[in-house]
């Protein structure tokens, strides 16, 4: 598949719609991307074709059903280059995700009250308040790596933070508030020096990254299938086997279990230990559909095309009167975080969203980053494969033209 944005355009119908009057430029893309028709089609194609619980029954329906959930699995577990199939969760999304390791930790004693954790001042909440509540039950240690002014970790604090009592490093590969793409290959390779577990949150680095869990050397990676093209309700826990194996179950029911008495239960094999129920298996299969999608296009071309735009967007933006951006990092993934001076980012929101423009306003479930900068939030907007140089110029006059109104 050539990359074109013009051309891929046609996969998203739902791009070709009005506000008020004015085509949608949607930029809202860190939150949620548009879903293309191969991925809408996949789904459709399961319930039409084979809907069916998977794993339990031995008729055609569910054969075909499970036979299609277990080789989403093998695409997802190629796409990270997993060493195992089985290394792959299937999950509701990425907070579920790191709740499950944090549940899971708590449950397995390997962390206790003379342990500590660190995350990073970048966090989203949903890689800050799972591992508040591990602390809360076992008398763990919170420490947390600064933010510098542009936007990057102080990784001379981090170097400081880092001694014998750390047992996990959670942070993410980019932040979701500035588009800050952290270090993370490096600061794996420190904390595994003093023995500490990693949790590498790639719920933004998943749509722009080619990612390959091998050789960053995670211990853990987890993403979400609504921010690569794919459907809500479904996300990616990666698991190295032998910790996978070690780590006790979370959620208990059906399809984790091997044997049941009502005096003993006997765990089922990876995967299925941490997958308990019926899980979203059009969701699966949709998300594989989704990477299928992306790989074709090329994740490289994807990188490519969403820098040139946010690269033209940074520079036509820092022209207009009290703009501040918030994270200037050299190496950011496709979102630029600003706001007006004297002018409250919702109100700039509100008035770029009547004029057909989606951007996302407010703290982004990040308020101690924003504590961190003095805000109260900002305007984000994030860019995608389908996002053209049409659409920057109208993100431009829409920023202007609401900033003088409100100025």
């Amino acid at each position: 598949m050539a990359f074109s944005p013009d051309t891929l355009r046609a996969d998203f119908p739902i791009l070709n719609q009005e506000i008020n009057g004015a085509p949608l430029v949607y930029l809202d893309n860190a939150a949620t991307t548009q879903t293309p028709l191969a991925v809408v089609e996949a789904s459709a194609r399961y319930y039409a074709s084979i809907n069916a619980n998977i794993h339990r029954a031995a008729h055609k329906l569910a054969r075909e059903a499970t036979i299609a959930h277990e080789a989403a699995r093998r695409t997802v577990s190629t796409h990270l280059n997993a060493a195992h199939d089985h290394e792959i969760i299937f999950t509701s999304g990425t907070t579920d995700a790191i709740n499950l390791v944090s549940n899971t930790l708590a449950l397995s004693g390997r962390i206790g009250n003379q342990d500590s954790i660190i995350i990073s001042g970048l966090e989203h909440h949903s890689n800050i308040v799972p591992w508040q509540m591990l602390c809360e039950r076992t008398g763990a240690q919170l420490k947390v790596i600064p933010v510098l002014d542009d936007g990057t970790l102080d990784l001379e604090a981090y170097q400081q933070l880092l001694d014998d009592s750390v047992k996990l490093l959670a942070v993410n590969h980019v932040s979701n508030a500035l588009g800050t793409i952290n270090p993370v290959q490096s600061m794996i390779r420190q904390a595994k020096q003093v023995g500490a577990l990693v949790l590498i949150d790639g719920a933004q680095s998943a749509p722009h990254l080619n990612i390959d869990v091998q050789d960053l050397d995670c211990d853990f990676y987890a993403f979400s299938g609504h921010k690569i093209y794919g459907p809500t309700g479904i996300g990616i826990l990666y698991g190295k086997e032998n910790i996978l194996n070690e780590l006790p179950p979370w959620r208990g029911g059906g399809e984790m279990i091997k044997e049941v008495t009502f005096e003993h239960t006997t765990y089922n094999d990876l995967p299925f230990k941490y997958e308990a129920g019926t899980p979203d298996i059009e969701g699966a299969i949709a998300l594989a559909a989704a990477i299928d999608y992306m790989n074709k296009l090329g994740m490289d071309h994807i990188a490519a095309h969403e820098r040139s735009l946010q690269e033209l967007a940074t520079a036509a933006l820092q022209e207009l009167p009290g703009m501040q951006f918030y994270g200037t990092a050299a190496n950011k993934a496709a979102v630029i975080s600003f706001g007006i001076e004297g002018i409250h980012p919702y109100d700039l929101g509100a008035l770029i969203d009547q004029m057909g423009v989606a951007v996302r306003t407010g703290h982004h479930c990040t308020q101690p980053l924003m504590a961190r900068f003095g805000i109260p939030g900002t305007v984000r907007a994030s860019f995608a494969a389908y996002n053209t140089e049409e659409e920057v110029t109208r993100l431009v006059q829409a920023v202007k033209k609401a900033s003088m109104m409100l100025s």
